[in-house]
């Protein structure tokens, strides 16, 4: 099953996913694809047709830097099966960076109608237990 993550950069909760036999739905794939080795020019991980690929969901006056992070995070919204939250992480922990566009692809992902584990982010390593016993349930729920 293919499970979204959302903040999609925590690459942990990707290996847990990926251990239950999984597939993760993060944005390094997507990176890693866009970002070649040609030295002679700067890696662009947002194109032009990203940009117009967004205007599917957002209008043409939505800020830049919103319209792209949804270019990126709409194709494994669209493709996910099921979804794992972590509400309120630490700033450290993924790319949060516009709390709009958060929010508009924490409801994409909700209005779905797919598995969805909503979890806090832990601050201790009780929390951190609990975090990753709850993450582990959920996807052996899903099958795998």
């Amino acid at each position: 099953m293919r499970v979204m993550v959302y903040p999609p950069t925590s690459i942990v909760i990707a290996d847990l996913i990926k251990r239950i036999g999984h597939e993760p739905l993060v944005t390094g794939k997507i990176l890693r694809d866009k970002v070649g080795v040609d030295l002679d020019s700067p890696p662009y991980e947002i194109t032009l047709s990203d940009l117009k690929r967004s205007l599917k969901y957002l209008s043409v006056e939505t800020p830049a830097g919103m319209r792209g992070r949804i270019a990126l995070m709409m194709p494994l919204i669209e493709k996910a099966e099921a979804a794992i939250i972590v509400m309120n992480p630490d700033f450290s922990f993924g790319c949060g960076g516009c709390d709009r566009a958060s929010k508009f692809l924490i409801y994409q992902i909700k209005s779905k109608g797919i598995p969805i584990l909503e979890v806090q982010y832990p601050n201790n390593k009780e929390e951190a237990v609990i975090f990753v016993k709850k993450i582990m349930d959920f996807l052996r729920e899903l099958g795998g």
